[in-house]
């Protein structure tokens, strides 16, 4: 119960305001910003504090949110650096989102890590994050305050701070600032477009996987992930469907973590007749067996060299250390005869210095794909027509013979003067997930009921009138004949542009519709 007590200091008389703690462990006093008992010169104006104080403390506690003050004392001396390695500590989350905290943390604790959590002003965080927007991207800072938020947030409601000084109030600010928090804009193309990428990435990789993967996520709109972790077990030709359970993704350690599909979005995806048959060709021809990082079995596999090195020097070390190319170190290894003989002796020299020791055995394709060397060698040279930039070289265009149609890739040495030829830009920008959005974008030009939409690229629609609409099987067979009809088109128009194609799929493909026209 609230009361004022009576106290006499140096022959003065005043009160102190005194209350029950929700805890009922000790006695409440109401104390200043120093922590020191306030004293109040009349018995009414305690009891009035005593009484708001106490109606003040049950209340935080009913939301579970009142700190004993010794506790409250203790937290005002934690540092943010110290609270925000408890709270990653703590979390138990997917293992790319545990990636990622580390990463959008380094941008938080050279400026905050050592401070005192309570000590944080607004006026520091609106200066953290101008200095931040004039080295990185507005989405890159725009997802560091968002953490900042959510820990200042959670220090809030363990007692560390009396409010969250990083939390946006609406209403402030210019109404034309929204402009800047806004992304690039996604790049999509035509079907054709996709079909002539689609054939440019399968003669960048000497087979036919990539042209069947690129189809594939054209005309389901799937996420490269869940393209890469596609087990055969959930495509199956008879079935018409392709199942999302699991995707793989890509850790900056390189690791493959085998994962739920994003937000949850387990799902089945419809597909037409043609693409159905085009997988289960592919999957029938390649006879893929389970990878050694998961053993599972994938209906797409990596291209490459993968995970056949042994531990030791590197072919480069013996480079450097011999001052010539890594070329002249593969020539004195596997054609000595074409090296001068005192470079020969040298590079030897260094082979000998460093141990190094040549791969024994036939090296073995990749099991997956690398999201890195994919896009940077396979879809952005194939979607822009350039390979990009790589130490000593720059970004060059793609050099191409210029027979047959649209031209093989010229490689080895000297492959510029020996091309005939390079590949136009089939759409700038583009991405993978630029075919995501292209998918999206397609079922919009057809009409597409937007639940049927949402049910495929795996979005959910929280609003009342989703729960009222519901896919139908008329809905599904209409979306096959439409996405078929498309794909007809698109090869028909390939068709005219060439008649044949030096990859094999497609040839057949061509051949095919030209016998039927």
């Amino acid at each position: 119960m609230a009361y004022a007590e009576k106290r006499i200091a140096r022959g003065k008389t005043y009160y102190r305001a005194c209350f029950q703690r929700p805890d009922r462990k000790a006695q409440g006093i109401v104390v200043d910003a120093d922590g020191r008992a306030v004293r109040y010169p009349t018995k009414t104006t305690a009891q009035k504090a005593a009484e708001k104080a106490e109606a003040d403390a049950f209340e935080e506690a009913k939301k579970g949110r009142w700190v004993p003050p010794e506790q409250a004392a203790a937290a005002a001396l934690v540092t943010f650096g110290k609270f925000a390695q408890e709270q990653m500590d703590a979390l138990a989350l997917a293992d790319s989102t545990m990636q990622n905290y580390p990463r959008s943390l380094a941008h938080l604790l050279p400026t905050f890590g050592d401070k005192v959590i309570r000590d944080i002003t607004e006026p520091m965080v609106n200066a953290w994050e101008k200095d931040q927007q004039r080295q990185f991207a507005v989405s890159s800072v725009r997802t560091y305050r968002s953490l900042l938020h959510r820990l200042l947030a959670d220090a809030v409601d363990a007692g560390h701070a009396d409010k969250n000084v990083a939390e946006r109030r609406r209403g402030r600010g210019r109404r034309h600032g929204r402009g800047r928090r806004r992304g690039p804009e996604k790049q999509i193309t035509t079907m054709l477009g996709s079909l002539l990428i689609a054939e440019r990435a399968s003669l960048l990789s000497g087979r036919d996987d990539e042209f069947v993967a690129h189809v594939h996520k054209t005309y389901t709109g799937q996420r490269w992930g869940e393209l890469v972790g596609l087990e055969t077990q959930f495509a199956r030709p008879d079935s018409r469907a392709f199942t999302i359970e699991w995707q793989l993704y890509e850790l900056d350690t390189g690791e493959l973590s085998r994962c739920p599909p994003k937000d949850d979005s387990y799902r089945t995806i419809d597909s037409p007749a043609f693409l159905s048959h085009l997988v289960g060709d592919h999957v029938a021809r390649t006879q893929p067996r389970p990878c050694p990082c998961h053993g599972f079995t994938y209906v797409y596999s990596g291209r490459g060299v993968g995970g056949t090195r042994q531990p030791g020097p590197t072919l480069r070390q013996v480079a450097e250390l011999a001052k010539v190319s890594t070329g002249t170190v593969s020539n004195v290894l596997n054609r000595p005869e074409r090296v001068a003989e005192a470079t020969r002796a040298r590079v030897e020299k260094a082979v000998a210095e460093v141990g190094f020791v040549r791969q024994v055995g036939p090296a073995r394709e990749a099991a997956h794909w690398r999201r890195s060397g994919h896009a940077a060698w396979i879809f952005t040279p194939a979607a822009t027509g350039w390979y990009p930039k790589k130490a000593p070289h720059d970004a060059h265009p793609v050099p191409v013979t210029g027979r047959p149609w649209p031209g093989v890739p010229v490689r080895g040495r000297g492959a510029s003067g020996r091309a005939e030829a390079c590949w136009l830009p089939i759409k700038d920008r583009l991405t993978r997930h630029g075919l995501r959005h292209g998918h999206r974008t397609l079922m919009e030009e057809l009409g597409t009921p937007k639940v049927l939409m949402d049910d495929r690229m795996g979005h959910e629609d929280g609003s009342v009138g989703a729960r009222y609409s519901h896919v139908t099987d008329t809905m599904r067979a209409t979306l096959m004949d439409q996405l078929t009809e498309v794909w007809e088109e698109s090869l028909d128009a390939r068709l005219a542009l060439a008649p044949r194609s030096s990859v094999p799929v497609l040839d057949r493909l061509l051949q095919h519709r030209a016998a039927d026209a």
